[in-house]
């Protein structure tokens, strides 16, 4: 991608989410950017000689991510040998042209922004939202249930309309046929943010790490590092250890960072720390 960035991370969950988060991360962006690229095409006559404003720029990336992550979950539909019926993927992209942002996300996986105060702390700001299951009213008004079970009071998850299954803790995601019918959708949220002097760098993780770690921890840590395998690193291992001492009877969550500089040379960002619990 000229002039820009790509950034992402997929957390898969079920039986076969392993496979299905691998093909997503393979084959998305370059969903993305045909996409991308016939927009631009089809509409090039009519933006000649005009200059890309922000708001313009975001309209473009909005409905090209919209048609790649459907695209994207058809493709994974056609697959006969993959059962996806309660398997699947989160997905949370960061593109940047430039000094703008485009995010997009689908599921529980989040991005931060880590951003110098005026006092020179450095703060994050969420790029994200997580929509919880009980907020959408699509999956109630698909047949969906959406309640937490007697083991797991306070954490709500979608259900068929008839059974205790699959209870999957999420309004979004890739795949999960058994659900598509009841409420559960592969169109990301979107958002745009332009990037300022004061920004530092980006994190993007899985909900392994947000469920034991604030994003004002995270903004710590990585701030402290000197290199983005090192945040990385350092990010995944205050999880693992978050994990083991709050749950100590529970088994540990995929914990999946990535971290990208925004004040240096650019290049491809390195391959995200991955923890398969």
């Amino acid at each position: 991608m000229e002039d820009g960035a790509f950034c992402g991370v997929f957390d898969g969950h079920g039986k076969n989410g392993h496979t299905v988060s691998k093909l997503v991360r393979n084959k998305l962006p370059s969903l993305l950017l045909n996409q991308k690229n016939a927009l631009t095409k089809i509409n090039k006559e009519r933006e000649d000689g005009e200059t890309m404003v922000p708001k313009k720029t975001f309209h473009k990336w909005k409905e090209a991510c919209i048609s790649a992550f459907k695209a994207m979950d058809k493709e994974i539909k056609l697959l006969e040998s993959l059962d996806c019926s309660c398997s699947g993927t989160t997905a949370v992209v960061v593109i940047r042209q430039g000094e703008d942002l485009v995010i997009a996300n689908l599921g529980d996986s989040s991005a931060v922004l880590g951003t110098m105060t005026e006092d020179g702390v450095v703060r994050p700001a969420q790029l994200t939202t997580d929509l919880e299951p009980s907020l959408p009213k699509r999956i109630r008004k698909s047949n969906g249930q959406v309640f937490a079970a007697m083991e797991e009071p306070g954490i709500e998850r979608v259900w068929l309309p008839h059974e205790d299954s699959p209870g999957l803790a999420m309004s979004q995601a890739f795949r999960d046929f058994l659900l598509k019918n009841h409420g559960l959708v592969a169109i990301p949220d979107l958002s745009y943010r332009h990037l300022t002097p004061n920004d530092q760098f980006l994190v993007l993780a899985s909900a392994g790490v947000w469920d034991v770690l604030r994003s004002k921890e995270v903004a710590y840590i990585v701030s402290s590092a000197d290199s983005e395998e090192a945040e990385a690193r350092a990010v995944v291992n205050a999880a693992i250890y978050a994990w083991k001492h709050m749950f100590p009877s529970s088994k540990i969550d995929d914990c999946t960072v990535l971290c990208l500089f925004l004040h240096k040379r650019q290049q491809p960002p390195p391959p995200p720390l991955h923890l398969m619990a």
